[in-house]
């Protein structure tokens, strides 16, 4: 049996192989795929990766797309036409998250090599690396204002980096288990971060302090992703249950059923009217972020979907799978049906 990048074996129970190992024996047990329940057009793949697709992640500007992946690189494709622009290597093991900063200029990866790599994101040339994490880095973020790169970790906590030098600015404590999503709130002023430990924690960006700790999932928590207001904080993971939360107090506001298996990655629409999710059990799901109301379901994954993540103008979701694809799904008929 192989050893994870921190040292421990990969069990059925671990929290590495709950996360990353034993896609090929899901396939089988997870519910057969079929056509989209919703969508007549069939997505765009993309197809390139050598090993399974971990993150996605649209460019502000909504005309390139990068995915990260377990074969150590990051692509950038162009989101339109699905032509690969660019291959980022220099990561030494897998490739888990990717995030562009927001004026389009700089990449973010994090990887299994306990690096947060920050990249020229037009040519591809690696401006620097954020080293620090004492295990395997899960994913990064940028601050609203692109000074700022927050990345969570195996190790159990949270770093804040200067997004243009890739000094470390703090070290978020206060876990008990792996962090694995962590994500700013729209003023930048919060930082969320998801749990093995089974809970979402919500802390000051700037002094560190913790403000929150939600607790309600009955598993590990696996990402989470503030609405593009700031006023709720939607998480998800092994409970199969997409949870959405005041923001402020904390409260429970909606828990969304529907999914069969642990949920990956989570992303809201820009107006924040829509809710997407990935899930193990090969399926992305858009739900009503206000009722909670399921509104569609994608299916043509051949493998457990790991990253989700919504255009800027809303109009495409793009999703990543272990089945070594990254698909773009034409979404423009969820306000033309709902009439918003």
């Amino acid at each position: 049996m192989r050893n994870a990048p921190s040292g421990k074996r990969w069990s059925r129970g671990g929290s590495w192989a709950a996360r990353f190992c034993t896609a090929l024996v899901v396939v089988f047990v997870c519910m057969p795929f079929a056509t989209s329940q919703s969508t007549s057009d069939e997505p765009l793949t993309l197809s390139g990766h050598a090993n399974r697709v971990y993150g996605v992640a649209f460019s502000p500007d909504g005309k390139r797309l990068a995915s990260a992946s377990s074969d150590r690189t990051v692509k950038v494709w162009d989101a339109s036409s699905g032509a690969e622009l660019l291959t980022l290597n220099g990561h030494a093991h897998v490739v888990s998250s990717v995030a562009f900063s927001p004026d389009g200029k700089s990449l973010a990866s994090t990887s299994f090599d306990r690096t947060v790599k920050v990249w020229d994101a037009a040519t591809g040339a690696e401006s620097f690396t954020c080293e620090g994490h004492a295990m395997g880095t899960y994913f990064a973020a940028f601050s609203p204002d692109g000074e700022r790169l927050a990345s969570a970790s195996s190790d159990k906590t949270v770093k804040v980096w200067d997004a243009t030098s890739g000094a470390e600015l703090l070290s978020l404590t206060g876990h008990s288990g792996e962090v694995w999503s962590v994500a700013f709130s729209p003023d930048g002023k919060r930082l969320a971060s998801a749990s093995l430990d089974q809970t979402v924690k919500v802390w000051d960006a700037t002094s560190g302090a913790e403000l929150l700790t939600l607790k309600g999932h009955s598993s590990y928590v696996m990402c989470v992703a503030f609405s593009p207001d700031g006023k709720w904080l939607a998480s998800g993971g092994g409970d199969q249950a997409v949870k959405v939360w005041d923001a402020t107090s904390g409260a429970e506001s909606l828990t969304l059923k529907g999914h069969t298996s642990e949920i990956n990655g989570l992303s809201f629409s820009p107006d924040g009217t829509w809710l997407a999710s990935a899930c193990f059990d090969q399926t992305v799901k858009v739900w009503d972020a206000t009722s909670g109301s399921e509104s569609l379901t994608l299916k043509g994954h051949s493998g457990p979907v790991r990253s989700v993540s919504f255009s800027p103008d809303g109009k495409r979701l793009a999703s990543g799978s272990t089945d070594k694809s990254v698909k773009v799904w034409d979404v423009t008929a969820l306000g033309q049906e709902s009439g918003k």
